[in-house]
């Protein structure tokens, strides 16, 4: 049998909240077409991405990527080497 390597899904979003102990929220926006009307609209989801340490901060930029079941709703976890610090940007 084949081995296949398979990634991990990851989205790209911004830290909303940062309440929780090691926990972040993080929105993550997509850009979708309607199939009658062809016009398109930003559809948004709220993710709880495990952040040990709570280092990043509301409005950064971060990666998420699926992991194993941390929590009953935590299934992602936010990857260090990809975050984009809100002070950068300006």
């Amino acid at each position: 049998m084949e081995q296949k390597t398979l990634r991990p899904q990851s989205f790209v979003g911004t830290v909303v909240k940062t309440a929780m102990k090691d926990t972040a929220t993080v929105k993550v926006d997509r850009y979708v077409k309607n199939a009658k009307y062809k016009k398109y609209f930003v559809r948004s989801k709220k993710y709880l991405a495990h952040d040990p340490g709570n280092t990043v901060k509301v409005g950064d930029m971060v990666t998420i990527v699926a992991t194993r079941p941390i929590s009953k709703m935590k299934r992602f976890a936010i990857d260090p080497t990809k975050t984009v610090s809100a002070e950068s940007e300006k």
